[in-house]
């Protein structure tokens, strides 16, 4: 007699379940909260978990006739990139996931990318500019501009001060990367700009693999060759590694820059005034004359407690833009949101430009800005030249 009303709960339960399911927006994400790629992994969470818990705030996303609540689940891939791949199928096949937020690191993305196609699912990722990632389907979507164009950047910065006459042509160049695709893409930018602009030679050009534990090898060849300009694609603790032992090897160049590394306050921290006057380019920066971008931070710190960096604001954004394409398709159905996603115009965003859009390829191809590191722990952005906050240092001073 018992088991009769105990299966009829049972069975009101799971409809509960099931319409509670239809009520809500299920996101997947995989990040590298642990491990080698935890520094800006943990910011990439943080970032995340806050777009999430403001979209809920408000009372969720608007789908079709009807608010629904984002439920987020948010998984560490420690930095393994076999572990990402698999923990991206979990969130599909077990979670059953309306789409999935990339990860943060280019190898890490490239290794998740090739499941969303596999089963059908809207892939957003908010930490790879690799262009090897993009194209292959029409599921796979990035919010970071090439890499390769983060270098054109750069160049185009250098060359604006040959023509300042601040340096002076010819300058060599000692060109580092790190042995991946992003690697691969910044190489790749520089020396096509050199192509196009005599006065620019490469003297060396040298890879180095991800976590490098000695550099003094690698830094030894670049002293021999004595060039003007060292230009390195480094991840943040390469970064760190690298450049403390370049320090203590007393080298010196006119302009010095890792690529999107410079202003990052662990490397501040970590290296203290040796980080003075390196120049960066990046995806975002506080420093933009937009006043979304200032309401930004100041509730980004208010929230966190944290500073807003790129990596922060590239990852709340991500998530910003991915509801958005939800609200856009009116229906959780993944086709739509794809097609939503691909269509989509983010007006009034955070990022340079302040419209975030896709490419056919899927991936965002936004201006960069940069950024120079100043004495006294400062930053100013100095390029576009039409928003900068400081006049950019060149050559770098010699070391007291």
């Amino acid at each position: 007699m018992n088991r009769i009303p105990s299966l009829a709960l049972l069975v009101g339960l799971g409809v509960g379940l099931t319409a509670r399911a239809q009520d809500e927006i299920r996101i997947g994400a995989v990040l590298p909260v642990t491990g080698k790629e935890s520094k800006i992994g943990g910011a990439y969470k943080q970032a995340t978990e806050l777009a999430v818990k403001e979209a809920n705030d408000a009372g969720g996303v608007q789908v079709g006739g009807k608010k629904m609540k984002v439920n987020l689940a948010l998984l560490d891939d420690t930095s393994d990139a076999a572990k990402s791949a698999q923990l991206v199928e979990q969130l599909i096949t077990q979670n059953k996931s309306h789409a999935i937020i990339g990860g943060y690191g280019s190898h890490l993305v490239q290794a998740q990318s090739v499941v969303p196609d596999r089963y059908g699912v809207p892939y957003l990722s908010g930490g790879a500019g690799a262009t090897a990632i993009y194209g292959r389907s029409k599921w796979v979507f990035g919010t970071l501009s090439p890499v390769e164009h983060l270098a054109e950047t750069q160049m185009a910065f250098l060359d604006d001060l040959v023509k300042q006459g601040k340096l002076k042509t010819p300058l060599t160049i000692a060109l580092v990367t790190e042995n991946t695709e992003h690697g691969n893409d910044y190489a790749k930018g520089v020396n096509d700009f050199i192509k196009a602009h005599p006065g620019y030679k490469v003297v060396v050009q040298e890879k180095f693999e991800l976590n490098t534990t000695d550099y003094h090898p690698l830094l030894q060849r670049v002293a021999e060759v004595k060039a003007d300009l060292f230009l390195a694609d480094s991840h943040l603790e390469d970064f760190i590694a690298m450049h403390r032992t370049y320090t203590q090897m007393g080298l010196h160049h006119q302009m010095l820059t890792h690529g999107a590394r410079g202003s990052d306050a662990a490397a501040r921290k970590a290296l203290g005034p040796a980080t003075d006057y390196i120049f960066a380019s990046g995806w975002w920066s506080d420093l933009l004359p937009y006043p979304q971008v200032k309401e930004f931070s100041g509730r980004y710190k208010s929230a966190t407690g944290t500073e807003p960096q790129w990596y922060h604001a590239m990852a709340y954004e991500t998530t910003r833009a991915l509801l958005a394409a939800i609200s856009k398709a009116g229906s959780l159905e993944p086709e739509k949101i794809r097609a939503a996603l691909a269509g989509l115009r983010l007006e009034k965003s955070i990022v340079p430009g302040q419209v975030l859009s896709f490419t056919k390829t899927g991936q965002c191809d936004l201006p960069f800005v940069v950024t120079q590191n100043k004495p006294g722990g400062k930053v100013d952005l100095v390029w576009p030249k039409d928003s900068k906050t400081g006049d950019p240092v060149a050559p770098i001073p010699p070391p007291k």
